[in-house]
Order: structure tokens, then sequence, then C-alpha cells
């Protein structure tokens, strides 16, 4: 599970059918400090993020897949939360 920034859409015209109506967005993932690394993802909106929105992804196939409620399905990424604040002890 990471932090990133939604960078951009993913439009697909033809793809797996357990992805057809979902909105697939290009996700950076972000460091401690909140800046953009360059580790992209591409990952299945669950929670109506778009660009430039922090959001909170769940990287983890089987987790992935049990949030779509997919048995067996090719997933890898989902976005399951809108991150609002940070806030770090250090």
């Amino acid at each position: 599970m990471y932090i990133g920034k939604v960078i951009g859409t993913v439009v697909s015209t033809i793809k797996i059918s357990h992805l057809d109506g979902r909105k697939l967005l290009l996700v950076d993932q972000l460091d401690l400090r909140g800046k953009e690394t360059g580790a992209y993802d591409i990952a299945v909106d669950v929670v109506q993020a778009g660009p430039g929105d922090t959001v909170l992804v769940i990287d983890e196939g089987n987790g992935a897949r049990q949030i779509l409620q997919l048995d067996p399905g090719a997933i890898r990424a989902v976005i399951v939360g809108v991150v609002d604040e940070v806030t770090l002890s250090r």
C-alpha cells in the first residue's frame, strides 16, 4: 500500500471484461516528503478520484481482487481512498 498522486487517466476501448465500466488512472508514488518518485502504476479507481488528487493505493494483486470481488481476475492496483492530510511525527 502506498500514497500517490493521480497524474492522468488511461483510456482503453478494448480490455478484459471485468474492467468494463471501471475508470483507470495513472498514479505516481509519493515519497515520505510528498514528492513524486517517478514510480508509476495504472490503478482501478473505486473512490471517484481524479487528476491532482492524493490517493491511497493497494498495490497487491490478491487484495485488489478482493476489493473488486474478482476471482479470478487480472488486477494489481486499486485506488481505495482520497487522502486529505498526512502528518509525520518526526
